[in-house]
């Protein structure tokens, strides 16, 4: 049998909406629509279409948004000074910045820069060290926006095997933590330099993977009746249509499809998710900053 597909943008659309009622109460109540900011450095399409996406998500939902748009030559320490006059804007309540960034610009530099109850990302290092608190900041967008595709689609976390296939700081680490520490699943991290990656994969009730390597997940590595979410999404050139490429997760979707219970497609699985939680995260911190 055919495995579920774990349909992101409808559940994305369903949070919107969620958070869109929402909005329009706190403004009928006289409180501030939340104010998003993003920032982004030179002209990278995919950058420049992640940025859009994230505006009409803003859009439809009601928040306030600001795009700030430098040149790619912009110096780490003017780019750091733009980032301390919005965290000093009490009127904006979240910033994120699109990575990668230039060469000459420490990613991490600029994230940590940001303030922690401003960082809609998740990934300031407070906030990611606080994810095994009692008290957790804000989560990192796209582990937050996995769990709550998995909730909403009724699966059970508590007690299972989840396998990562990744340990990035974006993804893989606060991922295993998170589905470890708030989620209570039993926890196998795998990396590079795992060997036999397949003996741990077939263990998996939930197997996660985010490595940016097209199809690394074929059929014979998954447990039959798994849960598979791929967070990978690579550009594969080729001649068979006018965009000049397609795009791959790092699972066989067609192979593993048929063996799994439930699977992310690529694109429209995890994508929309990490969107809808950056919304989210926002509306928590404008609630939180603004008392409301």
């Amino acid at each position: 049998m055919a495995a579920t597909i774990l349909d992101g943008r409808k559940v994305a659309d369903d949070i919107k909406n969620e958070i869109a009622e929402e909005v329009a109460i706190l403004k009928k109540n006289g409180h501030k629509a939340p104010h998003l900011a993003a920032i982004l450095v030179g002209d990278d399409g995919a950058s420049q279409t992640y940025v859009n996406n994230k505006i009409k998500a803003c859009k439809k939902v009601g928040f306030e948004y600001t795009l700030l748009n430098f040149p790619e030559t912009i110096s780490e320490a003017k780019l750091m000074t733009e980032i301390d006059r919005i965290n000093l804007d009490n009127d904006i309540d979240g910033l994120i910045v699109q990575l990668p960034l230039p060469a000459h610009i420490s990613a991490a530099k600029v994230t940590d820069k940001i303030l922690p109850h401003k960082d809609v990302d998740g990934f300031t290092n407070e906030n990611y060290g606080r994810i095994t608190s009692k008290n957790p900041g804000l989560l990192p967008a796209t582990p937050f926006g996995i769990v709550e595709l998995l909730k909403r689609y009724k699966i059970d976390i508590k007690g299972k095997h989840c396998v990562m296939v990744g340990n990035s700081r974006t993804v893989g680490a606060p991922m295993s933590t998170i589905m470890a520490y708030h989620e209570l699943a039993t926890v196998t991290v795998c990396h590079i330099h795992t060997q036999d990656l397949a003996s741990h994969t077939r263990q998996a009730d939930i197997l996660i993977v985010a490595t940016g390597k097209p199809s690394l997940i074929k059929a014979d590595m998954v447990k039959d009746g798994a849960a598979v979410v791929d967070v990978g999404i690579t550009r594969i050139t080729t001649s068979e249509n006018t965009r000049g490429y397609v795009l791959s997760g790092d699972v066989d979707f067609e192979e593993v499809a048929e063996k799994a219970s439930f699977i992310t497609p690529v694109p429209g699985g995890v994508g929309p998710m990490t969107i809808a939680s950056l919304l989210l995260n926002t509306l928590k911190t404008t609630k939180a900053n603004h008392t409301i």
